[in-house]
C-alpha cells in the first residue's frame, strides 16, 4: 500500500507540474520574443525589457500639425497665439519663457477618434485604457493597388495574403492600412483628389474586412493614412458608415498616419499616445512603431 501511495503521489505531482508549465508557457514565450532570448525559464525585469526595446529602431508614424494642414472640410483652421516670449514684447502677456495658446478641433492632424466621436454614450478619449495604447502592429500593404486605383478599398483577399505570410492576425493588434497616401501631405487638394464634379477619390476600408478584424480577430484599433475611414467616393455622399461601424464596437481609430512604408508588415510594436481631455471627442495623437 505504501508503494502504491507513493506512486500515486508522484503521478499527481507530475500532472500538476505539467499543467503549470502549460499555463505559463505562452507568457514565457512572449517574454523571450520581446527580449530576443531563447531562455524561457528565466524571469526578466522591466529594466531588461527596456534595455531590449530601447535598442530597437523607432519610427514616428505622426504628422506634425500646424495651421493650414489637410483636415475635414467643415472644420475651422487651427489658430495659434504666442502669449509669453523670452524677451518683452508689446503683443504678449509677459516674458521670460515661451508659451502659446492653441485653438483647433479635436480631430486635427494625426488624431484619435474615440467611440464617443460618433456614438453617444460610448467611451470618450479619457476613458481609453492605457493598455490599449501599446499593441502589436499589423500593416496591410495595398499601396501598389492604390497607385493603380485611388478609389481602392481593402479586401479580404488582402487580409488572406497577409495571413498566408505571417499567420492569423493577432488579437489586441493595431491594424494599419498602408496606402502611401500620406506622401501627398501637406497638400490638401492632393489628399482630397477631387474630380471636376467635386467627388473625392481616395482609398478606404471595407465592411467585410472591418467585421473580420474587429469581430473575429478581436483587434483593439485600426488606422490609415487618408482623412477618413470610408473611401472618398462615399464621404463625398456624406457616407461615414465604416467609421461608424468601428466606433460602434467601442474601439478607437487613428487617422492621418504616415511613414507606414518604413515599418514591416508584422512583428513590430506600436505605441499610440494622446492627451487625456475629460469627456474629449478626439485629440491629436503621437503614434510610433518599435521595429523588431
Amino acid at each position: 500500500m505504501d508503494r502504491r501511495r507513493n506512486w500515486q503521489n508522484i503521478l499527481a505531482k507530475t500532472i500538476i507540474a505539467s499543467l503549470l508549465v502549460l499555463a505559463i508557457a505562452p507568457q514565457l514565450l512572449a517574454i523571450s520574443l520581446i527580449v530576443g532570448s531563447p531562455k524561457t525559464s528565466e524571469t526578466i525585469t522591466l529594466a531588461q525589457a527596456y534595455e531590449a526595446i530601447e535598442s530597437k529602431k523607432f519610427v514616428d508614424l505622426t504628422h506634425s500639425f500646424a495651421p493650414g494642414i489637410p483636415h475635414w472640410q467643415n472644420y475651422p483652421d487651427e489658430k495659434r497665439e504666442t502669449i509669453y516670449w523670452y524677451e518683452p514684447r508689446n503683443d504678449t502677456l509677459g516674458s521670460g519663457f515661451f508659451a502659446e495658446t492653441f485653438y483647433h478641433v479635436g480631430q486635427w492632424g494625426t488624431h484619435v477618434d474615440p467611440p464617443a466621436h460618433f456614438i453617444q454614450g460610448l467611451r470618450t478619449v479619457d476613458q481609453i485604457d492605457a493598455k490599449e495604447m501599446f499593441l502589436p502592429l499589423v500593416v496591410i500593404d495595398v499601396h501598389d493597388k492604390v497607385a493603380q486605383n485611388p478609389d481602392y478599398t481593402i479586401t479580404m483577399d488582402d487580409i488572406r495574403a497577409w495571413e498566408a505570410k505571417h499567420g492569423k492576425i493577432p488579437a489586441k493588434a493595431f491594424v494599419a492600412m498602408r496606402t502611401d497616401w500620406s506622401k501627398r501631405w501637406p497638400d490638401s487638394e492632393a489628399m482630397q483628389n477631387k474630380d471636376e464634379a467635386g467627388i473625392a477619390h481616395y482609398p478606404g476600408w471595407s465592411l467585410p474586412v472591418l467585421e473580420y478584424l474587429y469581430e473575429e480577430c478581436q483587434i483593439t484599433a485600426s488606422g490609415h493614412e487618408a482623412t477618413d475611414t470610408d473611401p472618398g467616393i462615399a464621404t463625398s455622399q456624406d457616407d461615414y458608415s465604416l467609421e461608424a461601424y468601428i466606433l460602434q464596437q467601442d474601439r478607437y481609430q487613428i487617422e492621418l498616419l504616415t511613414n507606414l512604408d518604413r515599418v514591416p508588415e508584422a512583428e513590430a510594436l506600436v505605441v499610440v499616445s494622446f492627451p487625456k481631455p475629460q469627456g474629449g471627442s478626439g485629440f491629436p495623437a503621437r503614434v510610433f512603431a518599435i521595429l523588431p
